[in-house]
């Protein structure tokens, strides 16, 4: 017979975070990005990586700051995951080989401009005016480039996360835009509340910002062009916001069932008590105004964890800073909390360290279990010029001393990916 000590509403494991590890363009390690987020320093700088003249948007939150052996986005993206994996099995007192799954959310990937320009330069003269892709691969048959074909295969960063670590099984790799490390992480709790496992490894990094990438971007109007001072250009939920900021960074969390972390004597920093996750057909890039699956979402979330919303203490936004969706989450929240709502504190990380993409669910995620252990609630920064639509205590300027002990954390992506999370700082 189970201990229901380990088990939830729904006689399901209890689900224990143990470790974590971040890395953002405000820095390396849990202690060093906690301290700068709560102090309202902003990490958006201007791009030194590659040329920026003529592009509308000229900043970025690019973490420069690890070294990689090739200068691009799968080195990038591996580099940072290698460094949080590293600081969140630490934290967890865990050495040798994992043992457990390995879930990683990384972004898609395709080879630089540069690249291709190269490799296309390879191929044979009788070929210059043939197809694109025909050049490509007799240019590889010639002449083999290990190098270049670990950047171009999706899967390649797992697999080395998965031998440098020890996981077991065949690393699960994903791509659900804004949403990944969200997803992520709900594929780590449902392999332990399904029996697989004991423990999991959640992994989400993105190094992927490139010219092309602002380029795409800013075809969508996505982007933010305020670029100067380039701290000020995140803004969300401010009247005169006007899009988000790119940027990069990582997150590693360990997960355990509660029985199997009390077992081995490990500190229990949280709780992941519930998942929602819903898809929304309104559009390839944008969500359905009216909030639909978002309001599902959040609910999906909340009913996973057995809690309603009054629990709910602290919300950590997807906060993009883009026009249509701050409006859209706003909304959101507002159906699923009420009146309540502008009691509720509402802050976004993205104000600081800008939008990491595939890796920002799980940033926020860290941000958020953080936010739970030290009592300090980070601020939303930039925020001088309120949108008088949007009625949030979004913390404004600076960090607030508050204790909180349940978190709602949303990931809100292109695609019509969406996930929420619930966290809080105990088991009920």
């Amino acid at each position: 017979m189970s201990d229901n000590r380990f088990t939830d509403h729904l006689g399901r494991p209890i689900i224990a975070v143990t470790g974590m590890g971040v890395i953002t363009s405000l820095g390396q390690g849990l202690q060093d990005n906690w301290a700068t987020l709560t102090s309202g320093t902003s990490g958006i700088h201007r791009i030194t990586r590659f040329p920026t003249e003529g592009l509308s948007t000229r900043i970025s939150g690019t973490v420069d700051f690890i070294d990689v052996p090739a200068d691009n986005a799968v080195e990038r993206s591996y580099a940072f995951a290698r460094e949080t994996t590293a600081e969140a099995l630490a934290q967890a007192g865990l050495s040798g080989d994992f043992e457990g799954p390995l879930f990683l959310a990384a972004p898609p990937v395709e080879p630089e401009w540069s690249a291709r320009f190269a490799l296309a330069d390879r191929a044979p003269p009788s070929q210059a005016e043939g197809d694109a892709y025909d050049r490509f691969l007799t240019a590889m048959r010639e002449r083999p480039d290990p190098a270049f074909l670990e950047a171009v295969q999706f899967g390649s960063i797992s697999e080395r996360l998965s031998d440098k670590f020890g996981t077991r099984g065949l690393p699960v790799t994903l791509s659900t835009a804004c949403a990944s490390g969200a997803t992520a992480i709900q594929l780590g709790v449902e392999a332990i509340r399904h029996g697989r496992t004991d423990r999991s490894l959640v992994v989400a990094t993105d190094g992927s910002v490139s010219a092309e990438a602002l380029i795409r971007f800013s075809l969508l109007s996505a982007l933010s062009t305020q670029n100067e001072p380039p701290e000020k250009a995140s803004k969300p939920f401010s009247k005169d916001r006007d899009g988000f900021v790119i940027a990069e960074g990582a997150a590693t969390l360990v997960l355990e069932s509660l029985e199997s972390a009390i077992a081995r004597g490990a500190k229990v920093l949280g709780i992941l008590k519930g998942c929602g996750e819903k898809a929304d057909h309104f559009h390839r890039t944008r969500s359905s105004p009216d909030g639909g699956p978002a309001i599902a979402t959040i609910r999906a979330a909340l009913e996973d964890a057995g809690m309603d919303e009054a629990a709910i203490g602290y919300i950590n936004a997807h906060g993009t800073s883009t026009p249509e969706n701050d409006k859209m989450e706003y909304g959101s929240m507002r159906a699923v909390f009420g009146d309540r709502l502008k009691d509720i504190p509402v802050s976004s990380n993205k104000s600081m360290i800008g939008h990491t993409l595939t890796a920002a669910g799980a940033v926020e995620a860290v941000f958020s279990i953080q936010t739970m252990l030290t009592g300090t609630l980070p601020p939303t920064i930039n925020y001088v010029n309120p949108d008088p639509t949007i009625v949030l205590d979004v913390v404004p300027n600076q960090k607030r001393d508050q204790r909180v002990r349940a978190v709602l954390s949303n990931s809100f992506g292109f695609g019509g990916q969406n996930a929420s999370l619930v966290m809080t700082l105990e088991p009920a």
